[in-house]
């Protein structure tokens, strides 16, 4: 159980039977009355985002995810299919919705951590950093700094992303997964 002041960003917690986790937690006092914990919550069956405030007296349920390692195997045709990492014959897929935006940063065959929440589905857990190649990369041109010195450059995930003006084809990058932005040159 989870005291009211426990509920923090990137916490799983049980609400109403459905499993959610913490975006965003703040918590404070309205003038003399006791103090709140105002929280943004993310679903993580349906995707949706709620806002709930918990008082002093409140107590949730931590939810219990578990993961499990997975292989992203390939996509074809909107469909993203996996595969148990000890036995590659068992192979599975997942809706579109849940792993699209985790998924465009994710290289076939590479290892993920699947989570579950009671035999439900309900993420894909990434690295944060990921190293990607640039598979394509507009040349730099001297004197367009207007744009702020960034170019956008196709990743070989099919990714777009802005990068600094030095960087060309074939280069290594660092992309931070949760903003999806660049990060350095490798």
């Amino acid at each position: 159980m989870l005291d009211y002041n426990d509920i923090k960003p990137k916490k799983f917690i049980v609400l109403d039977g459905e499993p959610y986790e913490v975006m965003d937690a703040h918590v404070f006092r309205k003038q003399q009355r006791k103090p709140v914990n105002a929280t943004k919550l993310k679903n993580l069956i349906t995707g949706g985002v709620r806002e709930h405030s918990f008082a002093v007296s409140d107590k949730v349920d931590e939810a219990e995810i578990e993961e499990r390692e997975v292989i992203y195997l390939y996509n074809n045709k909107g469909e993203y299919w996996f595969c148990e990492v000890n036995d590659k014959s068992k192979r599975f897929q997942l809706d579109a919705e849940k792993v699209q935006d985790k998924i465009v940063f994710v290289k076939p065959n590479s290892t993920l951590r699947l989570q579950m929440f009671e035999t439900r589905f309900v993420g894909l857990k990434i690295p944060i950093k990921l190293e990607l190649k640039v598979k394509e990369a507009a040349p730099a041109v001297r004197g367009n700094t207007v744009s702020g010195g960034v170019k956008q450059v196709v990743l070989e995930t099919g990714l777009v992303i802005n990068t600094p003006m030095f960087i060309n084809q074939g280069d290594t990058v660092v992309v931070n997964t949760e903003t999806g932005e660049y990060v350095e040159r490798k």
